[in-house]
Protein backbone atom coordinates (compact mmCIF):
# COMPACT_ATOMS: atom_id res chain seq x y z
CA UNK A 1 0.00 0.00 0.00
CA UNK A 2 2.91 2.38 0.81
CA UNK A 3 4.44 1.72 -2.61
CA UNK A 4 1.13 2.52 -4.30
CA UNK A 5 0.82 5.78 -2.38
CA UNK A 6 4.38 6.80 -3.29
CA UNK A 7 3.73 6.01 -6.91
CA UNK A 8 0.48 7.96 -6.91
CA UNK A 9 1.92 11.04 -5.23
CA UNK A 10 5.15 11.22 -7.23
CA UNK A 11 3.61 13.05 -10.24
CA UNK A 12 1.99 15.54 -7.90
CA UNK A 13 5.30 16.22 -6.19
CA UNK A 14 7.08 16.58 -9.53
CA UNK A 15 4.39 18.99 -10.75
CA UNK A 16 4.66 21.07 -7.59
CA UNK A 17 8.44 21.18 -7.89
CA UNK A 18 8.24 22.22 -11.52
CA UNK A 19 5.72 24.92 -10.55
CA UNK A 20 8.09 26.25 -7.90
CA UNK A 21 10.95 26.23 -10.42
CA UNK A 22 8.79 28.11 -12.95
CA UNK A 23 7.83 30.69 -10.37
CA UNK A 24 11.48 31.07 -9.37
CA UNK A 25 12.48 31.52 -13.00
CA UNK A 26 9.79 34.16 -13.48
CA UNK A 27 10.94 35.98 -10.35
CA UNK A 28 14.57 35.93 -11.54
CA UNK A 29 13.52 37.15 -14.98
CA UNK A 30 11.53 39.96 -13.38
CA UNK A 31 14.53 41.00 -11.27
CA UNK A 32 16.81 40.96 -14.32
CA UNK A 33 14.36 43.06 -16.33
CA UNK A 34 13.85 45.57 -13.50
CA UNK A 35 17.55 45.80 -12.61
CA UNK A 36 18.57 48.42 -15.26
CA UNK A 37 15.72 50.75 -14.34
CA UNK A 38 16.45 50.25 -10.63
CA UNK A 39 20.14 51.04 -11.10
CA UNK A 40 19.27 54.12 -13.16
CA UNK A 41 16.82 55.31 -10.52
CA UNK A 42 19.42 54.81 -7.81
CA UNK A 43 22.13 56.61 -9.80
CA UNK A 44 20.01 59.60 -10.84
CA UNK A 45 17.57 60.06 -7.93
CA UNK A 46 18.26 58.10 -4.77
CA UNK A 47 22.05 58.37 -4.86
CA UNK A 48 22.20 62.16 -5.27
CA UNK A 49 19.49 62.61 -2.62
CA UNK A 50 21.48 60.58 -0.11
CA UNK A 51 24.64 62.47 -1.03
CA UNK A 52 22.95 65.84 -0.46
CA UNK A 53 21.67 64.63 2.91
CA UNK A 54 25.18 63.56 3.94
CA UNK A 55 26.74 66.82 2.71
CA UNK A 56 24.23 68.85 4.74
CA UNK A 57 26.00 67.63 7.90
CA UNK A 58 29.44 68.74 6.70
CA UNK A 59 31.29 71.96 5.90
CA UNK A 60 31.99 70.81 2.34
CA UNK A 61 33.01 73.54 -0.08
CA UNK A 62 33.92 73.31 -3.74
CA UNK A 63 37.60 73.96 -4.27
CA UNK A 64 38.66 72.73 -0.85
CA UNK A 65 40.22 69.30 -0.53
CA UNK A 66 38.71 68.14 2.74
CA UNK A 67 35.52 68.46 4.72
CA UNK A 68 34.52 68.05 8.34
CA UNK A 69 31.41 66.65 9.96
CA UNK A 70 29.64 69.58 11.65
CA UNK A 71 26.39 67.95 12.71
CA UNK A 72 23.43 70.32 12.73
CA UNK A 73 25.53 73.49 12.44
CA UNK A 74 24.31 74.21 8.89
CA UNK A 75 20.68 73.92 10.00
CA UNK A 76 21.33 76.14 13.02
CA UNK A 77 22.99 78.66 10.73
CA UNK A 78 19.84 78.82 8.62
CA UNK A 79 17.86 79.97 11.67
CA UNK A 80 20.27 82.84 12.38
CA UNK A 81 21.25 83.80 8.82
CA UNK A 82 19.72 87.20 7.91
CA UNK A 83 20.15 86.41 4.21
CA UNK A 84 18.08 83.25 4.54
CA UNK A 85 15.48 85.11 6.63
CA UNK A 86 15.20 87.70 3.86
CA UNK A 87 14.72 84.96 1.26
CA UNK A 88 11.94 83.46 3.41
CA UNK A 89 10.26 86.87 3.63
CA UNK A 90 10.47 87.42 -0.13
CA UNK A 91 9.19 83.91 -0.85
CA UNK A 92 6.28 84.42 1.55
CA UNK A 93 5.30 87.67 -0.21
CA UNK A 94 5.43 85.88 -3.55
CA UNK A 95 3.40 82.90 -2.31
CA UNK A 96 0.70 85.05 -0.65
CA UNK A 97 0.30 87.02 -3.88
CA UNK A 98 0.35 84.07 -6.29
CA UNK A 99 -1.60 81.30 -4.56
CA UNK A 100 -5.05 82.86 -3.94
CA UNK A 101 -5.17 84.77 -7.23
CA UNK A 102 -4.02 81.87 -9.41
CA UNK A 103 -6.46 79.46 -7.73
CA UNK A 104 -9.41 81.85 -7.90
CA UNK A 105 -8.65 82.87 -11.47
CA UNK A 106 -8.17 79.27 -12.56
CA UNK A 107 -11.50 78.27 -11.02
CA UNK A 108 -13.28 81.23 -12.63
CA UNK A 109 -11.87 80.44 -16.06
CA UNK A 110 -12.78 76.75 -15.69
CA UNK A 111 -16.37 77.65 -14.79
CA UNK A 112 -16.66 80.07 -17.70
CA UNK A 113 -15.31 77.78 -20.41
CA UNK A 114 -16.60 74.42 -19.14
CA UNK A 115 -19.69 74.56 -21.33
CA UNK A 116 -18.38 76.90 -24.02
CA UNK A 117 -18.35 75.83 -27.67
CA UNK A 118 -14.80 77.17 -27.93
CA UNK A 119 -13.65 75.30 -24.83
CA UNK A 120 -10.78 73.56 -26.66
CA UNK A 121 -9.45 76.89 -27.97
CA UNK A 122 -9.57 78.51 -24.55
CA UNK A 123 -7.92 75.52 -22.91
CA UNK A 124 -5.06 75.66 -25.39
CA UNK A 125 -4.60 79.40 -24.96
CA UNK A 126 -4.52 79.23 -21.16
CA UNK A 127 -2.37 76.09 -21.05
CA UNK A 128 0.37 77.40 -23.38
CA UNK A 129 2.31 79.11 -20.54
CA UNK A 130 2.36 75.79 -18.67
CA UNK A 131 3.71 73.82 -21.63
CA UNK A 132 6.27 76.40 -22.79
CA UNK A 133 9.77 76.81 -21.40
CA UNK A 134 9.87 79.01 -18.31
CA UNK A 135 13.20 80.52 -19.34
CA UNK A 136 11.80 81.53 -22.73
CA UNK A 137 8.67 82.96 -21.11
CA UNK A 138 10.73 84.90 -18.57
CA UNK A 139 12.79 86.38 -21.40
CA UNK A 140 9.59 87.47 -23.15
CA UNK A 141 8.33 89.07 -19.95
CA UNK A 142 11.63 90.91 -19.58
CA UNK A 143 10.89 92.63 -22.89
CA UNK A 144 7.26 93.31 -21.91
CA UNK A 145 8.27 94.91 -18.59
CA UNK A 146 11.16 96.96 -19.98
CA UNK A 147 11.05 100.45 -18.38
CA UNK A 148 11.13 102.40 -21.66
CA UNK A 149 10.49 100.00 -24.54
CA UNK A 150 8.16 97.48 -22.89
CA UNK A 151 4.54 96.96 -23.87
CA UNK A 152 3.35 97.34 -20.27
CA UNK A 153 4.63 100.88 -19.85
CA UNK A 154 3.51 101.81 -23.36
CA UNK A 155 -0.05 100.84 -22.46
CA UNK A 156 0.17 102.72 -19.15
CA UNK A 157 1.23 105.88 -20.94
CA UNK A 158 -1.56 105.51 -23.51
CA UNK A 159 -4.09 105.56 -20.67
CA UNK A 160 -2.45 108.54 -19.00
CA UNK A 161 -0.34 106.68 -16.46
CA UNK A 162 3.31 107.14 -15.58
CA UNK A 163 6.01 104.58 -16.46
CA UNK A 164 6.64 101.99 -13.75
CA UNK A 165 10.03 100.42 -13.03
CA UNK A 166 8.63 96.92 -12.74
CA UNK A 167 11.99 95.14 -12.45
CA UNK A 168 14.16 97.79 -10.80
CA UNK A 169 11.92 99.16 -8.03
CA UNK A 170 12.57 97.15 -4.82
CA UNK A 171 9.01 97.72 -3.61
CA UNK A 172 7.42 96.69 -6.92
CA UNK A 173 9.56 93.92 -8.34
CA UNK A 174 8.34 91.00 -6.20
CA UNK A 175 4.76 91.75 -7.22
CA UNK A 176 5.79 92.00 -10.87
CA UNK A 177 7.29 88.52 -10.56
CA UNK A 178 4.11 87.39 -8.79
CA UNK A 179 2.11 88.59 -11.81
CA UNK A 180 4.27 86.44 -14.07
CA UNK A 181 3.80 83.50 -11.70
CA UNK A 182 0.03 83.92 -11.69
CA UNK A 183 0.01 84.01 -15.49
CA UNK A 184 2.00 80.76 -15.55
CA UNK A 185 -0.16 78.90 -13.00
CA UNK A 186 -3.67 79.87 -14.08
CA UNK A 187 -3.68 77.42 -17.00
CA UNK A 188 -2.44 74.56 -14.84
CA UNK A 189 -5.11 75.17 -12.21
CA UNK A 190 -7.78 75.62 -14.88
CA UNK A 191 -7.08 72.15 -16.32
CA UNK A 192 -7.35 70.56 -12.87
CA UNK A 193 -10.62 72.34 -12.10
CA UNK A 194 -12.02 71.36 -15.51
CA UNK A 195 -11.22 67.74 -14.70
CA UNK A 196 -13.05 68.12 -11.40
CA UNK A 197 -16.07 69.75 -13.04
CA UNK A 198 -16.35 66.88 -15.52
CA UNK A 199 -16.83 64.39 -12.65
CA UNK A 200 -19.83 66.16 -11.08
CA UNK A 201 -23.01 64.18 -11.87
CA UNK A 202 -25.71 66.06 -13.75
CA UNK A 203 -28.29 64.54 -11.38
CA UNK A 204 -26.99 66.79 -8.60
CA UNK A 205 -27.62 69.88 -10.69
CA UNK A 206 -31.10 68.63 -11.55
CA UNK A 207 -31.86 68.05 -7.87
CA UNK A 208 -30.54 71.50 -7.04
CA UNK A 209 -32.74 73.02 -9.73
CA UNK A 210 -35.79 71.42 -8.11
CA UNK A 211 -34.79 73.10 -4.83
CA UNK A 212 -34.55 76.45 -6.59
CA UNK A 213 -30.79 76.57 -7.15
CA UNK A 214 -30.87 76.24 -10.91
CA UNK A 215 -28.21 78.82 -11.78
CA UNK A 216 -25.74 81.37 -10.54
CA UNK A 217 -24.21 81.60 -7.09
CA UNK A 218 -26.78 79.34 -5.40
CA UNK A 219 -26.00 76.49 -7.77
CA UNK A 220 -22.26 77.02 -7.31
CA UNK A 221 -22.43 77.06 -3.51
CA UNK A 222 -24.87 74.16 -3.22
CA UNK A 223 -23.37 71.71 -5.73
CA UNK A 224 -20.23 72.79 -7.56
CA UNK A 225 -18.09 74.07 -4.70
CA UNK A 226 -18.68 71.13 -2.30
CA UNK A 227 -18.03 68.61 -5.09
CA UNK A 228 -14.81 70.40 -6.04
CA UNK A 229 -13.44 70.26 -2.50
CA UNK A 230 -10.96 67.37 -3.15
CA UNK A 231 -9.74 69.00 -6.36
CA UNK A 232 -9.43 72.36 -4.61
CA UNK A 233 -7.32 70.81 -1.87
CA UNK A 234 -5.01 69.22 -4.44
CA UNK A 235 -4.80 72.42 -6.48
CA UNK A 236 -3.99 74.46 -3.35
CA UNK A 237 -1.15 72.16 -2.27
CA UNK A 238 0.31 71.97 -5.77
CA UNK A 239 0.08 75.74 -6.23
CA UNK A 240 1.79 76.38 -2.89
CA UNK A 241 4.59 73.96 -3.79
CA UNK A 242 5.06 75.50 -7.23
CA UNK A 243 5.00 79.02 -5.79
CA UNK A 244 7.65 78.13 -3.20
CA UNK A 245 9.70 76.57 -6.03
CA UNK A 246 10.00 79.79 -8.02
CA UNK A 247 13.48 80.09 -9.51
CA UNK A 248 13.60 80.51 -13.30
CA UNK A 249 11.86 83.88 -13.45
CA UNK A 250 14.08 85.25 -10.66
CA UNK A 251 17.25 83.93 -12.29
CA UNK A 252 16.37 85.40 -15.70
CA UNK A 253 14.65 88.67 -14.77
CA UNK A 254 16.27 89.97 -11.58
CA UNK A 255 19.09 87.66 -10.38
CA UNK A 256 17.82 88.28 -6.85
CA UNK A 257 17.89 92.07 -7.10
CA UNK A 258 17.43 94.90 -6.81
CA UNK A 259 18.89 95.10 -3.29
CA UNK A 260 18.07 91.40 -2.77
CA UNK A 261 14.34 92.15 -2.89
CA UNK A 262 13.69 89.04 -5.02
CA UNK A 263 16.14 86.63 -3.43
CA UNK A 264 13.84 83.66 -2.83
CA UNK A 265 14.64 80.32 -1.17
CA UNK A 266 15.73 78.38 -4.26
CA UNK A 267 17.77 81.30 -5.55
CA UNK A 268 19.53 81.44 -2.18
CA UNK A 269 20.26 77.72 -2.54
CA UNK A 270 21.65 78.38 -6.03
CA UNK A 271 23.87 81.22 -4.84
CA UNK A 272 25.21 79.33 -1.84
CA UNK A 273 25.98 76.20 -3.83
CA UNK A 274 27.05 77.45 -7.26
CA UNK A 275 28.24 81.01 -6.69
CA UNK A 276 29.77 80.94 -3.21
CA UNK A 277 30.51 77.16 -3.36
CA UNK A 278 29.29 76.54 0.21
CA UNK A 279 28.03 73.08 -0.64
CA UNK A 280 27.30 71.96 2.91
CA UNK A 281 25.10 74.95 3.69
CA UNK A 282 23.38 74.76 0.29
CA UNK A 283 22.65 71.07 0.91
CA UNK A 284 21.03 71.92 4.25
CA UNK A 285 18.76 74.42 2.46
CA UNK A 286 17.89 71.78 -0.15
CA UNK A 287 17.08 69.16 2.50
CA UNK A 288 14.91 71.60 4.45
CA UNK A 289 13.02 72.53 1.30
CA UNK A 290 12.52 68.84 0.45
CA UNK A 291 11.17 68.13 3.94
CA UNK A 292 8.75 71.06 3.64
CA UNK A 293 7.42 69.88 0.26
CA UNK A 294 7.12 66.31 1.53
CA UNK A 295 5.14 67.43 4.60
CA UNK A 296 2.75 69.42 2.41
CA UNK A 297 2.20 66.41 0.18
CA UNK A 298 1.60 64.11 3.15
CA UNK A 299 -0.90 66.56 4.66
CA UNK A 300 -2.75 66.73 1.35
CA UNK A 301 -2.84 62.93 1.07
CA UNK A 302 -4.00 62.60 4.69
CA UNK A 303 -6.81 65.10 4.26
CA UNK A 304 -7.88 63.49 0.98
CA UNK A 305 -7.97 60.02 2.56
CA UNK A 306 -9.93 61.33 5.53
CA UNK A 307 -12.45 63.01 3.26
CA UNK A 308 -12.78 59.88 1.12
CA UNK A 309 -13.33 57.77 4.23
CA UNK A 310 -16.00 60.16 5.52
CA UNK A 311 -17.75 60.06 2.17
CA UNK A 312 -17.67 56.25 2.19
CA UNK A 313 -19.17 56.12 5.67
CA UNK A 314 -21.95 58.51 4.67
CA UNK A 315 -22.68 56.36 1.62
CA UNK A 316 -22.98 53.23 3.76
CA UNK A 317 -25.26 54.91 6.26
Amino acid sequence: MAVVNDTATAPVIRQACSGYRAEGAQARAGIILALPATLLLGALVIGPAVLVLVLSFTDASLGLAGMRFVGLDNYARMLSDPGFALSLHNTALYVFAVVPVSIGWGLLVALLIARSRLSAVYRTAYFLPVAASLVALATAWEAILHPSLGVANTLLQLFGGSPVRFLSDPTMVIYALAGVGIWQLVGFNMILFLAGLSTIPEELYEAAAIDGADRGLKRFLLVTWPMLAPVTLFVTVMTVIRAFSVFETVAVLTQGGPMKSTTVILYTFYEEGFRFFRVGYASAIAVSFFVFVTLLSLIQMRLSDRRAGARTRRGRS
